[in-house]
């Protein structure tokens, strides 16, 4: 059985997901014994899909999941995860902003921690970040709303570096409503509502340079999500609602 599964997501990357993939297989290699990586491709349009189907030729560790339209970035990591084998399963962005000597911590938070779930956060104070301004006040700004409207105990929700056990990953994957960008926030949302052991830990992030989001845009729409979920779980019957779990929530500092 595959050890660990790390998903792709990648939407018009086809200048870097060779040089990602190829990275991303040399870190895996001084983790794990066995792995593979699933390139999650989102109805791109400038040959990403031929060259994530070059690389899934060559290598029986790469897969290959092509969708001929946009699905949203949520949509697309679902299906990833459906299809993986691991026990371990985690996604990374394609950029790889997060550095990958995180990648052994990431993997073992769940592997030999015993963390349900795990991420790593740019907006812990021991976090070493560098993002242009205007993005990082709207990231700090998202995130004190999730905090506070929320109660999550998160510094940061949306970090494209995030691991997960399978069983308690596939008890919520269908739960999540987003099919886009909200779909780490819900996620992490309802993974501490529901009592999951949740791991935190401090990474070095730099900007990739480009990005898929357009901010003004999913900021108005990931702020209409914060009061959907706020709703939802407000409304939930009492013996379903939100429990606390003291203790089952970890921010590593060192």
């Amino acid at each position: 059985m595959t050890r660990v599964s790390l998903v792709l997501p990648a939407y018009n990357e086809v200048a870097r997901i060779e040089k990602t993939v190829k990275q991303t297989a040399e870190t895996l290699r001084n983790i794990t014994s066995s792995f593979e990586i699933i390139i999650a491709e989102d109805g791109s349009s400038d040959g990403t899909d031929r060259v994530a189907e070059k690389l899934a030729l060559e290598h029986n560790w790469v897969s290959h999941l092509h969708s001929n339209s946009r699905q949203g970035r949520g949509r697309a990591l679902n299906r990833a995860f459906k299809s993986a084998s691991g026990d371990v399963l985690c996604y990374i962005d394609v950029d790889l902003a997060t550095d990958m000597n995180h990648l052994k911590e990431l993997i073992e938070s769940i592997s030999v921690e015993g963390y349900d779930f795990a991420t790593g956060s740019r907006m812990m104070p021991q976090s070493n970040v560098k993002r242009p301004l205007k993005r990082g006040i709207a990231s700090k700004g998202f995130n004190f709303l999730v905090h506070t409207v929320l109660n999550s105990k998160l510094y940061d929700h949306q970090c494209g570096f995030k691991a997960f056990k399978k069983a308690p990953l596939f008890e919520l994957i269908d739960v999540v409503e987003d099919e886009h960008w909200f779909w780490d926030t819900e996620l992490m949302v309802l993974a501490q509502a529901r009592g999951f052991k949740v791991k935190e830990f401090p990474v070095v992030w730099r900007h990739g340079g480009t990005t898929k989001v357009n901010l003004k845009k999913d900021i108005l729409e990931m702020g209409s999500q914060i009061f959907r979920l706020w709703w939802s779980l407000k409304r939930q019957p009492k013996e379903k609602a939100v429990k606390s779990c003291e203790g089952c929530f970890e921010q590593n500092r060192v």
